[in-house]
């Protein structure tokens, strides 16, 4: 069979749906309720809650193609990516999965057909391999004497490989257990003897192209013993990229239709020639084929460039692509034209690509724009560096200065490796983690696993239906107390401690799920309900409602009377006027993106938002400040949907109709196979699981309070409604009045009176900052700077061949003002001299270097600041030449100013 990856795709799901599997879409790549995995690596993932029993689906066999990428963790491929012909960083995982249905025979007979029957692969190419044993796992006879029987193969072409090769997990927690591959040869010559080997450089040799994993096993924590599952299951995996090369007569996965494409519009763009070898330059151009897919399909599922977590993973992977491409000498930004070729190729199976074109292309681009500024920067850098290091015979990079170049310029570490590679260095990539992790632990932690308490694990397992939510339709009703959680509150950076208890009493902090609740967990965007749980004397103030595990809903509040008990009967409340003004903030947030939309471009999608009581927060995809224009030209486009006063409509649908009609999928949330659809006029139509108003009238008064930018390319709103907006409305006339009482302004003339006095003010400002350079220059009284420029001078010492100058200024000396008379007396100090003052400025202790050209090759004035800023607690930084710092410990002053001398000296001398 030869044919066209789309073919191949289809030909697979079509087989697996005539033997009575279900077809099911991909899953997003960002995993839906899964903490433990940064991005879904493996078709099985969507399916683990069902293979662990946690979850049941309408079905008990599924095929699908699921996008998978793999960059981080225990499947992360992102070094071998353009080197080898078989690694990427996005691949589709085609797969047939049971869940407790068939096992072993159907699944090996399955795959064999398909394999030799249908696609037409010889099978004199193919070998199995299966698990012979180890630890406390025994050999599987059972599988080996399924394939002798289907396949007519002896022990040569029946290996037998370990728990290495032969024993699939997940990752350090999750369903595992035997698996079973198949291999292929590409070559002349058949050879068995090469099993195990890498292929060889024309691409012969042999490549696993099927894995199929006897499910039997669920580890639930790190290291913990292994459990069987409720029922053996199947899970099978086969990259699309893989069976293409096989199925298309190709050496290389890059060659084959899914990258062939993509690889030649690099090397077009790139003005160069594919190769198809080992050489620089074509490994460049598979590294941005590869990378392009996985720009595109990240951010089409709302991931954006930056710091965290998936965002910086995707910096990482666009960064990567981008140095490439610089190294191939291509001058302007690129890497959006490729992964718009992703979207034109791929559009058609997975239409979120289609639907977010403008966003991919917007997005690579402007982040390519900036990275190429840092690049330029971050390389000067490195020359210089190299230099030193020349110099001075060094022939590893020091892990405090590649920290830098990630922590300042966003260099990823594998990329400053590559480059000082390139000149023959190495770099300290141990020392230099070790302080990028202190930094990003200073700014909170990344892991979401770190919230994972085993108590909701149990509490799921005691819940075992789901629960029930019934608050579209009403905000009270009756339920019965499944589950009590106790939790006792810790102090400081402590996390609260939870346990399962049949009953507690008044003053105790609790968690309690019941069977079925009015209450909104929080989701979406939305903040959870508040309101109260009573029967008879008992009442529970609930504070918040959380789901931390799928299915699991807990009401989080404290008896304030009575006590509750498992079983018991109950009756929830949902606080009215919380949830109406929640309700009203949230469809304002729909108005508001479609006016985003209309006002800006079909670009500004959305990228998160926050609403509840007192709060609506909207993040979008924009690259500028809102101008007052666009701000006022949105408020009037909600608050015109507001006074049509239409009514909120809500439609249970399957996920592909409700495309079919016109519905926006929100990033932040994740879809099943059936969603609400939310319609408020034919101009707003999305995906959305919250609670609204139920007519456009309700919203009343929307206003704008807040803009500003929060990430590369993402804006944020902050907007009231209804009567938070009115208040906001009142807050604001309050200050006009208060402005006009302090400005003594009566009638329409505010504004050109409080203009005078800021002129006024401004013009009192160069006065004093006159003033104080005379004082300075002349001499005279105030904490310093008595004696004149001459008087000042005649203090410097020679360290080494340069003329130092420590010198304190008058305390209220301006940081404008400091620069300026650094500046002036390492002029006067020669052309070799450096100079650092210092004043109290605002209760502030504020410092000013200046480094003449002739003596930066010696020292540097960044270099000089960053401990003496130290002293005053405070830190800076600036060019070779000039850099400044602020510090909050003044009284340390006149300490830091004569440590002054003694940095320098070692600067010089080290």
């Amino acid at each position: 069979m030869s044919a066209s990856s789309h073919q191949i795709r289809r030909t697979f799901l079509d087989f697996f749906a005539s033997r009575g599997h279900e077809v099911v879409p991909s899953a997003p790549i960002v995993p839906q309720n899964d903490p433990t995995l940064m991005f879904v690596n493996a078709g099985m993932v969507p399916f683990k809650d069902v293979f662990t029993g946690k979850d049941r689906r309408p079905y008990t066999r599924a095929a699908s193609s699921q996008k998978c990428i793999r960059i981080s963790g225990k499947h992360n491929d992102l070094e071998n990516v353009g080197v080898t012909a078989r690694h990427h960083t996005f691949f589709e995982m085609l797969g047939n999965f049971s869940f407790g249905d068939y096992f072993k025979e159907e699944a090996i007979t399955s795959a064999w057909e398909l394999l030799t029957k249908v696609y037409g692969i010889p099978k004199e190419r193919l070998v199995v391999t299966v698990f012979k044993g180890e630890k406390d796992f025994p050999a599987d006879e059972e599988a080996a004497a399924i394939w002798r029987k289907v396949t007519g193969f002896g022990d040569d072409r029946i290996l037998r490989l370990g728990m290495a090769d032969n024993f699939w997990s997940m990752g350090d927690t999750g369903p595992c257990g035997p698996c079973s591959e198949i291999h292929f040869f590409t070559g002349d010559e058949v050879d068995l003897a090469r099993f195990g080997e890498e292929p060889r450089l024309d691409g012969s040799g042999w490549t696993e192209i099927w894995n199929l994993v006897f499910m039997q096993y669920d580890r639930a924590e790190k290291d913990a013993p292994v459990t069987p599952l409720p029922a053996p299951s199947i899970d099978t995996g086969m990259g699309l990229e893989r069976i293409s090369f096989v199925l298309q007569g190709v050496t290389s996965n890059y060659d084959t239709d899914l990258l062939r494409p993509l690889v030649e519009r690099a090397a077009e763009i790139a003005g160069k020639k594919y190769g198809g070898t080992l050489a620089p330059d074509d490994i460049s151009m598979r590294v941005i084929a590869d990378h392009a897919r996985t720009t595109a399909f990240l951010v089409a599922e709302g991931v954006m460039p930056e710091k965290q977590r998936r965002e910086y993973v995707l910096r990482r992977v666009m960064r990567r692509a981008i140095r490439h491409g610089y190294r191939l000498g291509i001058e302007k930004p690129f890497l959006h034209e490729v992964a718009l070729l992703v979207v034109d190729r791929m559009g058609d199976v997975y239409p979120e690509l289609r639907d977010r074109r403008e966003l991919i292309a917007r997005v690579t681009e402007d982040e390519e724009v900036r990275f190429r500024a840092t690049l330029k920067r971050g390389m000067k850098i490195l020359d210089e560096r190299f230099d030193e290091m020349r110099e001075k015979g060094d022939k590893t990079l020091s892990a405090p200065a590649a920290a830098d170049l990630y922590t300042t310029y966003g260099f990823p570490l594998d990329l400053t490796q590559v480059i000082c590679g390139e000149q023959g260095y190495g770099v300290d990539l141990e020392g230099a983690e070790k302080i990028i992790k202190g930094a990003d632990e200073a700014d909170g932690p990344i892991d979401p696993t770190a919230a994972l308490d085993p108590a909701y694990r149990q509490a799921r397992e005691k819940l075992g239906a789901p629960v029930v939510f019934t608050g579209y339709e009403r905000e009270a009703g009756e339920s019965e107390v499944v589950v009590i959680l106790a939790v006792e509150k810790k102090d400081g950076e402590g996390k609260p401690t939870r346990a399962l208890v049949d009953r507690a009493s008044a003053g105790t902090s609790v968690e309690v799920v019941v069977k079925e609740t009015p209450f909104y967990a929080e989701s979406g965007g939305q903040v959870g309900d508040i309101g109260v749980i009573t029967a008879g004397d008992l009442r529970i103030r609930v504070t918040d409602t959380q789901r931390p595990l799928t299915g699991l809903v807990v009401h989080e509040g404290v008896v304030e009377a009575g006590e509750v008990s498992v079983g018991q009967k109950v009756t929830l409340t949902v606080d009215h006027a919380a949830r109406s003004a929640t309700r009203r903030n949230h469809s304002a947030t729909h108005l508001l993106h479609w006016a985003l939309r209309t006002v800006l471009g079909e670009h500004a999608q959305q990228k998160g938002s926050r609403v509840g009581p007192d709060m609506l927060r909207f993040d979008f995809a924009h690259n500028k400040p809102l101008t007052r224009d666009e701000i006022e030209r949105i408020e009037d486009l909600v608050n015109g949907k507001v006074l049509e006063n239409a009514p909120v409509l809500t439609e249970v649908l399957p996920v592909d109709e409700a495309r079919k009609r016109g519905a926006v999928a929100i990033f932040e949330e994740k879809y099943g196979d059936v969603v609400r659809m939310l319609t408020m006029t034919q101009d707003s139509i999305e995906l959305c699981g919250g609670t609204h108003a139920r007519a456009l009238g309700d919203i009343g008064l929307f206003k704008i309070t807040g803009e500003g930018g929060v990430a590369a390319g993402v804006r944020r709103v902050l907007a009231a409604t209804g009567k938070n907006a009115l208040g906001y409305v009142r807050g604001l006339e309050d200050d006009i009045q208060k402005a006009r009482q302090v400005a003594k302004a009566q009638g329409g003339d505010l504004a050109d009176k409080i203009g005078k006095i800021v002129a006024h003010e401004r013009e009192l400002e160069k006065k004093v900052a006159e003033l104080e350079r005379r004082l300075i220059e002349g001499g005279g009284p105030g904490g310093g700077g008595g004696g004149g420029i001459d008087a000042m001078l005649a203090e410097a010492r020679e360290i080494s061949g340069i003329k130092v100058l420590a010198r304190r200024m008058p305390d209220g000396t301006q940081a404008a003002a400091l620069r300026e008379i650094a500046e002036k007396l390492r002029d006067k100090l020669g052309e070799t001299s450096l100079v650092l003052v210092g004043a109290v400025d605002a209760g502030k202790a504020q410092l000013a270097v200046m480094v003449s050209k002739a003596a930066t090759n010696r020292v540097k004035a960044g270099d000089v600041i960053k401990n003496v800023a130290a002293i005053v607690g405070g830190r800076g930084g600036g060019r070779p030449d000039m850099a400044q710092a602020g510090g909050p410990e003044a009284g340390k002053l006149d300490e830091a100013i004569a440590a002054t001398y003694g940095e320098v000296e070692r600067l010089v001398t080290a």
